[in-house]
């Protein structure tokens, strides 16, 4: 077929743009957004500066500010983008048929992965345990999260994995200092290989099997559905041993480690998950024969955490993008973000992006602390929360650069399919919301402790008090593990509590809670006043840009993009 090509307009004058008799150009770029670049992600985030100093951080603030620089630099920004352009691709055998099993990274996946190593964002709490190391450490994961989420997951596991290898001491001084080296070439890096095709959170019906071998090895046989990061030095996976489930530490590079096909996801593009196969694979015992989810739990909580900060990191890169471009974008003769339904939106979106960096960063407190009845409630909440709200602010946040949004260049396609990871990831929604159940049942200090952080704004704001009325009284009902309404998923009858029916809105009141508790105590009274009256007072309808009258749209929006 031939190509018929129009003959290019004769130019009235050099780069005119115009023919002769026809006026003005055609091609003026105007009323577009400046890039947001070079941008420091640190200095313009206020909420996170204050709750890392409010934490306890205050110590790493040097660290967060290189950090923060040199994530909202261009550099950074095309070495993510060529790294979500460029995926992993899985060579398993190499051209004479000797099977190979690599993973091809792009140069750039490197480079974004050696920035988070080398800045201990994997090791900074085992390497300097002590006062503020895990806020420290949540609040570098945060700012490197906005850079590229794909790249964090490694980045995770292996921070992730250090509780879990320390049942096992002799583990634990073989692999913890090359795990916690902030080396890219000379440290190690820890995966996870739990899922199966039955089913990913019913682990107990896992079917890969364990035989013993000696010398303390078994020999691990079996298929795992996601693997996350193939290119790992060491993973830990559940396998059925002559004991019941039990935890085993598998090395990467043992020939019965077989990579069988890489994941064709929704998002996260640029960090390679694979479907695995064990083949006889040495492995070696994590905690006890047979109490594999305990063993496993160690490093499932930290993860979740992440999961937590993860997705608060997601909020807080779109609200910025949004604001943005709302500054510098004009619309009916204003800028957009003069504009009052504009202003709303944009609010709205501010003060769930603090609420959630509030809450990510004291949760990140309670692992530095022995309150671990805290922890351990507030972990499960947080995530199950944070992470589900984070795929609407990132729909909200893209819809305010309109059509501009909607196009790959802008970012904003990327931030909203890799959205929904985070609640998927270690428990979707209603794992994290059974779990909930389960620790309120089972660890009676639990409720308590998470009520008592939620009472410290107690007679600040009447919203937040009748709501913590309304939580003390499900208080005596909530601990009954052996209750049937419980176990059987039932309504529960008037006076009982929650039932796995309810367990989500229990969920949810306890987040909002501590969200706004957390606000209240320590946001400016605009903040603290706007979530209360929107998520508390019923003043706020079913989709963001619904705040009542009254909210102090302006104060809110000087805070949330700073410089």
């Amino acid at each position: 077929m031939a190509i018929v090509r129009r003959p290019a307009p004769e130019l009235d004058g050099e780069g005119s743009g115009r023919r002769p008799g026809v006026g003005g150009e055609t091609h003026r770029v105007a009323n577009q957004a400046p890039p947001l670049a070079p941008y420091d992600v640190f200095a313009a985030d206020l909420p996170l500066a204050e709750a890392v100093e409010r934490e306890g951080g205050g110590w790493g603030v040097d660290r967060l500010r290189d950090t923060g620089a040199l994530a909202g630099s261009p550099e950074a920004i095309e070495h993510s983008e060529r790294a979500e352009r460029n995926e992993p691709r899985l060579c398993t055998h190499d051209r004479y048929g000797h099977r190979v099993d690599e993973v091809e990274l792009d140069p750039s996946w490197h480079w974004l992965l050696r920035q988070a190593v080398e800045r201990e964002i994997h090791s900074l709490p085992w390497r300097e345990p002590g006062a503020g190391a895990h806020v420290v450490r949540a609040a570098l994961m945060f700012l490197w999260s906005q850079v590229n989420s794909g790249v964090m997951c490694p980045v995770s596991m292996t921070y992730s994995a250090i509780p879990a290898l320390r049942a096992n001491p002799d583990l634990a001084a073989e692999w913890e200092p090359r795990l916690t080296r902030p080396s890219y070439e000379g440290g190690a890096l820890a995966g996870m290989a739990m899922t199966e095709k039955q089913g990913g959170s019913d682990v107990r019906a896992n079917t890969t099997s364990a035989e013993p071998a000696g010398d303390g090895l078994h020999e691990v046989t079996g298929h795992k559905w996601f693997c996350s990061y193939p290119p790992c030095d060491v993973f830990l996976t559940l396998a059925q041993a002559p004991a019941g489930l039990s935890c085993f530490l598998i090395e990467g590079d043992d020939p019965g480690f077989r990579l069988q096909r890489l994941k064709d996801k929704l998002g996260t593009r640029s960090l390679p998950s694979c479907e695995v196969e064990f083949h006889g694979v040495q492995g070696r015992l994590v905690g006890e024969e047979g109490r594999g989810v305990a063993a496993i739990t160690r490093m499932v909580n930290h993860t979740r955490l992440d999961c937590l900060i993860g997705s608060a990191a997601g909020m807080r890169w779109g609200l910025a993008q949004a604001v943005h471009h709302a500054r510098h974008r004009s619309a009916f003769g204003a800028p957009l973000a003069t504009q009052p339904l504009m202003g709303n939106v944009l609010a709205d979106l501010a003060i769930e992006s603090e609420a959630a960096t509030a809450a990510a960063l004291r949760v990140a407190r309670a692992y530095d602390e022995s309150d671990s009845a805290f922890r351990r409630l507030a972990t499960a909440v947080m995530k199950y929360w944070v992470c589900k709200r984070a795929p609407m602010h990132a729909l909200e946040a893209l819809e305010c650069l309109g059509g501009n949004g909607y196009v790959e260049d802008s970012g904003m396609p990327r931030l909203l399919r890799d959205s929904p990871l985070n609640s998927i990831w270690e428990g979707s929604g209603n794992v994290a919301a059974l779990d909930v159940l389960r620790a309120i049942a089972r660890e009676p200090q639990a409720l308590p402790a998470f009520l008592t952080e939620l009472e410290l704004a107690s007679g600040a704001d009447s919203r937040l008090d009748a709501h913590l009325g309304r939580l003390r009284s499900l208080a005596p009902s909530l601990g009954r593990p052996e209750d049937d309404h419980l176990h059987q998923g039932r309504r529960p009858d008037a006076g009982m509590g929650y039932s796995q029916w309810d367990a989500r809105s229990l969920v949810e009141d306890l987040a909002l809670g501590l969200q706004a508790s957390l606000l209240v105590r320590h946001a400016p009274p605009a903040v603290a006043d706007a979530f209360c009256a929107s998520r508390l007072g019923g003043e706020g309808g079913r989709a963001f840009g619904t705040l009542g009258a009254g909210v102090d749209a302006e104060a809110i929006l000087e805070r949330a993009l700073a410089g």
